[in-house]
């Protein structure tokens, strides 16, 4: 058979460079697919890569430039001779050569004037893949789902945020549960990004004056489908020393370190979208973390003689603003000294006076600090929290921005939260639910959500029970695999293999618990009655076992304690092997999670989850969740998905009071629901919670209906000039 005709690849992709030199000429275009990571949430690119050394490709954790530095060249001769592979490859590079073209898009066939009109998407961190590991949590990870979601819709969004080259931070966990925090280091050679340079040639390069020194930033891009995410950098050979450390290190605990870190994403990250030519007519701000941009840009328009309030009103008519925690330590606060030191009389080339300044982020007329949320409520002319429960609670946190009006007349809206579909999905569960629809590999972006979700309904029970059973016994395969690796490394007790998951048994009830581990998120709630609990996983007929996951930030003492009390359990022989703590949690660990457990856990004290999206991850695998009823599962609680633990009455004690009803629930109803089946069975109650699960998610809880309701409410509104919601605060 003759081989097919060679696709060309899109020019999307950042220019050819080395890794991509041992490629034949046949199958050259993969050089330019690495270098965009639209591959990573595609079934069939991911599955070239499969095909070409699958044992490869999961050593290298499906990091496909990292893969290509590596693959046999014989392998990749081979493949090249295969009509099979070309085929797929072929269609793999039609599909890739499409980005280009916005025709034809969600948003193209609805907004088509506006398809021109750029959205800058301001964020401290993006969760794009493991490989590059500038996030930390649920924001980065919501940041990067948003950009994925963008490309599909083709919302023309451009991603701004921060270069970590130290990365966030390893997580290695010491003999005694103590969380130890070393260097994640980037390596861009095997990493999607590559330097970016200004329009007329050369590196592209902005000053930004920070602590009296002139800073030099540049930048480097990643591809996301058809989005630019800009990452700012100081680390260049011209910057002072000191300077050159300023983007090392993601979320650093130093509060002045920290400002600088804000300074540059805010300031910088306009002076290099103007420095590339890039005019935004919408600016969204991911968090208060980049609330230096709305300065920077009132800046611009004080100096061309814009008078203050003009720009002012100029400003708030064009950004939007999410906030995403009602924790107070979620927002950035610094004292007056502290931004004075960092800026600089920055006031003196706006025209303005120091108090004018200072009053942008002042917390009142008396208050020395600065908050970068407040910042943001000021300057923001729509504003929003993450799910209804959210707005609620950020009206009632923010009232006194507005002068204390009654909360019902406070301008925050709220969009919920969603998870992209094409990345956190598993590839068995896409598989029977596009079989279901009879379509193609894009379904997820080109059926309706109400068809998918009745798919969903539709699905033969024991098929799907079977994929689930699968997927369980891929993740407890993963979790063996990582203990031989650490325990070959560099564990010496037994004790750390026997707390890593060894001794799980696929074949028992599995709950999941993968969060950050913040004090409010109760990961130790479970503990707080050790027998009880004790019973509950070593119970010979119906036996439990959870696996926990997720890292405290490096200066969160608290949720190293709570972290530390789990670990210890873990090691615990009187509770027979039945809990696992998995370190290092990161974006690949959590798709095996997701999709493998039984249930997902999530115990968040009311009212401080913002949204909770770790539970939509699960549930878009099937998986129900247990949850107090906070952030998303206040609203997508439906009793078909899952199980809520009930609000206390307002006289009682929450704490006790949760903890009775999350026994209660896992011992009465969740317990003898998944046992009651015949042997080899599946039980019709459960697969029924399960289909209901993954109906409801895909139907109102995916990157896709948050983006089109962003969109809709948010970004066109704002392109049109229309009106306001709200006055601005005084």
């Amino acid at each position: 058979m003759a081989n097919p005709a060679p696709v060309p690849a899109p020019p999307v992709a950042p220019p050819a460079d080395r890794r991509g030199a041992n490629l034949p000429e046949r199958i050259h275009g993969l050089a330019n697919l690495t270098r965009n990571l639209w591959w990573s949430w595609q079934l069939d690119a991911r599955e070239l890569f499969h095909r070409i050394d699958h044992q490869l490709w999961e050593s290298t954790r499906h990091n496909a430039v990292e893969f290509l530095r590596q693959v046999a060249p014989e392998r990749l001769e081979k493949r090249a001779q295969e009509p099979a592979f070309l085929e797929l490859y072929d269609a793999v590079m039609r599909r890739f050569g499409q980005l280009a073209d916005r025709n034809g898009t969600w948003f193209a066939s609805r907004y088509p004037e506006l398809l021109d009109r750029s959205i800058a998407y301001f964020s401290a961190e993006f969760a794009l893949h493991r490989s590059l590991p500038i996030y930390s949590g649920g924001l980065g990870v919501l940041a990067g789902d948003h950009c994925k979601a963008a490309s599909d819709l083709g919302v023309p969004l451009i991603g701004i945020g921060l270069y970590y080259q130290g990365g966030y931070f390893d997580q290695q966990i010491g003999l005694d549960g103590w969380q130890r925090d070393s260097d994640d280091p980037i390596d861009p050679t095997v990493n999607p990004v590559v330097r970016v340079n200004a329009p007329g040639g050369g590196p592209c390069l902005v000053p930004l004056t920070i602590s009296g020194r002139e800073v030099q930033i540049g930048t480097w891009r990643v591809m996301v489908g058809r989005v630019p995410v800009y990452l700012l950098d100081t680390d260049l050979d011209c910057n002072d020393p000191a300077d050159r450390k300023l983007t090392a290190r993601l979320y650093t605990s130093a509060p002045e370190w920290r400002l600088r870190q804000e300074w540059v994403l805010g300031v910088g990250g306009v002076r290099v979208l103007r420095a590339l030519g890039i005019n935004p007519e919408i600016w969204h701000l991911n968090e208060g973390h980049a609330a230096f941009m709305y300065v920077e840009r009132l800046r611009e328009l004080l100096q061309k003689g814009v008078p203050l309030s003009t720009a002012e009103h100029q400003i708030r008519a064009s950004s939007v603003f999410t906030t995403h925690t009602p924790v107070p330590a979620g927002h950035d606060v610094f004292t007056t000294e502290q931004v004075e030191q960092v800026t600089g009389p920055f006031w003196n080339t706006m025209g303005i006076a120091r108090d004018q300044f200072m009053g942008l982020g002042n917390t009142g007329p008396t208050d020395p600090r600065y908050e970068m949320t407040v910042l943001s409520l000021r300057l923001a002319g729509r504003v929003n929290g993450v799910s209804a429960r959210h707005r609620e609670e950020s009206r009632r946190i923010w009232r006194w921005v507005w002068g204390n009006k009654p909360a019902a007349e406070i301008p925050i809206g709220y969009v919920t939260n969603g998870v992209h579909l094409g990345t956190w999905m598993a590839r068995p569960i896409r598989n029977l639910i596009g079989e279901a629809l009879g379509d193609g590999p894009d379904w997820e972006t080109r059926v309706d959500s109400s068809t998918i979700a009745a798919a969903a309904r539709g699905l033969d029970d024991d098929r799907l029970w079977a994929v689930h059973e699968g997927l369980r016994y891929l993740l407890f395969h993963y979790i063996r695999e990582e203990a031989r690796h650490r325990w070959r490394d560099y564990w010496k007790d037994p004790a750390k293999l026997a707390g890593s998951g060894a001794l799980l048994s696929p074949n028992v009830l599995t709950l999941g618990f993968a969060r950050r581990f913040a004090t409010y998120k109760r990961a130790d709630l479970l503990f707080r009655d050790p027998e009880r609990l004790r019973r509950l996983l070593t119970n010979p007929r119906r036996p439990v076992q959870i696996i926990f996951a997720g890292k405290a930030h490096p200066a969160d003492e608290p949720g190293k304690r709570v972290l530390q009390r789990i670990f210890m359990a873990a090691q615990d022989p009187t509770f027979e092997g039945r809990i696992a703590f998995l370190e290092d949690y990161e974006i690949h660990l959590a798709q095996r999670m997701v999709a493998g457990v039984d249930v997902w856990v999530n115990l968040p004290r009311v009212p401080l989850e913002a949204c909770g999206t770790s539970g939509m991850k699960a549930a878009l695998n099937g998986v129900p969740q247990l949850s107090t009823l906070d952030g998303w599962w206040a609203e997508g609680f439906t009793g078909e998905n899952g199980w809520a633990i009930p609000l206390p009455p307002p006289d009682v004690e929450p704490e006790p009071s949760d903890m009775d009803n999350l026994f209660r629930i896992l011992e009465n109803e969740i317990v003898p629901r998944y046992y009651d089946r015949l042997p080899g069975k599946s039980s019709a109650a459960w697969v029924h919670m399960m289909k209901g699960t993954l109906a409801v998610t895909v139907e109102r809880f995916t990157t896709r209906q948050m983006l089109q309701n962003y969109v809709t409410n948010y970004y066109v509104p704002a392109a049109a000039g229309e009106a306001l919601p709200g006055e601005p605060p005084p």
